[in-house]
Formats: C-alpha cells, sequence, structure tokens
C-alpha cells in the first residue's frame, strides 16, 4: 500500500447535481502548457464539467496560473496539491477518488482538445454496450497532420505501443474502432469501472498504467472503443522525455508486472515464458546496441518485485468474467531490431 501523500484540496463546487464528466489533469512544474490549455478547454461544447488539477509539487507558479484562469473562464475547479511527486499513476487515482462525474477523463497537461473533444468522448461512451473507455485520436504538436496515438497496441512479445503513430491523420474518420485500450494522455474511462479494479495500479508510478487498466477492464468484459472525430494535439513526453533513463528504467520494471498480473492462468507458463525469453534477448540486444542499462535496471527491479505484485494478480484473475476478451487485439512478435520503427515518429521532434 503507498505510502499517504502530503496533500492539501481547494474546490469551487457548486452545490449541484454531478457534472457529465470530470477532467483530471496531473502536472508537475506545466505552467508554460497550462495557458493555452486552459483556453480549449473553456472552448468546449460541452460546458457541463469539472476540472480536477492534481499537482505533484510545482515549483512553477503552476497554481496560481490555474486558479486564475479558471475563474476567468468560469470552468469548475478542484486542485489537489501534492508536498511531492506521487507520480502519474496515484495522482491520477487521486482525482478519481474525488469526481463526480460517472464518466472521468485522464487529460495529459500538454494537450490542445479541439472543441467537440469532450462531446465526441460522450458520444462514444454510449455507443455500445460494456463501453468502459473511449480512446482519443492524438495528433502530435509540432506535426498536426500526423496521428500521435489512435489506443494501445499491445504484440505477443508484451510490447506495448501507440496504435497507429507517426502515420497520416484523416480528419474525415468518423467510424468507432474498438482497440486494446485508451492511451491515458487523453482517455475517457466509465468512473464506477475504475474504481472496481482499483484504478491505475499505483505502483506502477508512471508509464504502461493504462496498459495495465485497459488489460485488466478487458478481463473484467469491458470494451474501449477509438472515437476519431476526439481529437487533441499533444506534446509527447514533455514532463520526463523519450530519452530519459528514469522512464526507461520504468518501461522495464512495469513491463515485468504487467505480464506477471494480467497473463490468464492458461498462458502464463507457455506465452509467458516465450514473452520472457523474447524480453532477455531485447534487453541484451538493447544494451549491446546503445548502452542501455536503465532498461535492464529495470527488468532486474521488476523481477524484484515479483512477491509484491503477485497478490495483484490473484486479484486480477479473480475479477476475470472473460479471458479471451483481449486475446484478438494482439499483435504478432517482431524482431527486436524491427520494435524502433513502432516508435520512430517520437524521434522526428
Amino acid at each position: 500500500m503507498p505510502a499517504q501523500l502530503p496533500t492539501s484540496r481547494f474546490s469551487t463546487l457548486p452545490p449541484s447535481a454531478a457534472p457529465a464528466a470530470s477532467i483530471v489533469v496531473l502536472n508537475l512544474n506545466g505552467r508554460r502548457h497550462l495557458s493555452p490549455l486552459l483556453a480549449h478547454l473553456a472552448q468546449q461544447t460541452v460546458r457541463d464539467f469539472e476540472l480536477i488539477f492534481v499537482d505533484n509539487g510545482s515549483s512553477d507558479g503552476s497554481l496560481p496560473l490555474v486558479e486564475q484562469g479558471c475563474a476567468a473562464y468560469g470552468i469548475t475547479l478542484q486542485v489537489i496539491r501534492n508536498a511531492v511527486n506521487a507520480g502519474f499513476a496515484p495522482a491520477c487515482n487521486q482525482g478519481l477518488a474525488v469526481a463526480r462525474a460517472s464518466w472521468v477523463a485522464m487529460l495529459n497537461n500538454d494537450t490542445r482538445p479541439e472543441k467537440n473533444w469532450l462531446e465526441q468522448l460522450l458520444a462514444g461512451a454510449a455507443a455500445g454496450p460494456r463501453v468502459g473507455m473511449v480512446a482519443s485520436k492524438m495528433l502530435r504538436f509540432h506535426h498536426p497532420d500526423q496521428i500521435d496515438s489512435a489506443g494501445i497496441a499491445v504484440d505477443w512479445a508484451g510490447i506495448a505501443w501507440d496504435w497507429r503513430g507517426g502515420e497520416l491523420d484523416t480528419p474525415a474518420e468518423h467510424a468507432f474502432v474498438e482497440v486494446f485500450g485508451p492511451c491515458g494522455g487523453a482517455a475517457l474511462y466509465n468512473r464506477q469501472m475504475m474504481l472496481d479494479l482499483g484504478g491505475y495500479d499505483a505502483d506502477f508510478f508512471a508509464y504502461l498504467e493504462d496498459v495495465d487498466f485497459a488489460w485488466r477492464a478487458r478481463l473484467a468484459g469491458w470494451r474501449c472503443l477509438l472515437q476519431p472525430q476526439a481529437r487533441v494535439l499533444h506534446a509527447h513526453s514533455s514532463t520526463l522525455g523519450d530519452a530519459s533513463p528514469f522512464k526507461r528504467f520504468l518501461l522495464g520494471r512495469n513491463k515485468v508486472w504487467l505480464l506477471a498480473k494480467n497473463l490468464p492462468d492458461a498462458d502464463l507458463w507457455q506465452e509467458g515464458s516465450l514473452m520472457a525469453l523474447y524480453d532477455a534477448l531485447a534487453a541484451g540486444y538493447g544494451f549491446l546496441q546503445r548502452g542501455d542499462l536503465a532498461s535492464l535496471r529495470g527488468r532486474l527491479a521488476g523481477l524484484a518485485g515479483l512477491a509484491h505484485i503477485w497478490p495483484k494478480r490473484k486479484i486480477v484473475q479473480a475479477q476475470t468474467i472473460d479471458v479471451d476478451n483481449w486475446r484478438r487485439f494482439m499483435a504478432p512478435r517482431v524482431p527486436p531490431w524491427q520494435v524502433p520503427a513502432r516508435y520512430a515518429h517520437l524521434a522526428e521532434g
């Protein structure tokens, strides 16, 4: 159980019925992004929302800017102030815990949602049975004609990436598409579903927590739709950066925990063994090619933490009602030297 965080709260909630949506925004010294984000939120065609701003110990004046901006735009605001960096996953859960709406949108602070973004996400939520997650179409901030993410993709090596990342955008695309799960940078979730499944795994701290949650939700019988008209610009990895050793450590560790928790019993030993073998070869390849010790250290930390994670596996498997709800979304394995092509668009600036 994570330690209790030193936290304070501020709220401008009116004594009214629950809003149509709660929007949770995480922030750590992201002041430069916040004025345009608030301006885009103020232009939403659905104005019946509350903004839950969770600050992870910023020192750049982010909080006064948000409070003043929301007052100027008439945006209902809740603020959660953490004295230290709680991590992405734990802080999202803090926002979830105080959300009043039935649907909760997780939105990165470095995004610019189009004016009908929230309206389109809510339309996706009503588009079919057991839809508990809706993915936005995220576009690259400096190349808005290219897709940054259209949801989560996962392969049989246990590698997750942004589906359709780097592809040219097709603005006229309207049809809903079922995907493995949404990228947590701009995602809509059924609040009760998230609460029932325990929210994001706080032990992940950051990265792959959205993949882990989507997998757990699918095992519990929930679905995710991509709403291609819920469009948002995204400056990818603006907090830690794509080359951050800490990010690579977290990705390596969390991948071990992701597979240990979510592979059903029938797949754990056969597919899990193949994934572990592939991962060992991939980690060795990464070290030889790039001297990447951070990813290797992360994997070792993941293995060392399995005793802590294993009880969570038992909970996930006990909540499983559809053991096959994820298989058809799994992509084939590719050789380790082909994997970087999935992320090539992120290196282009």
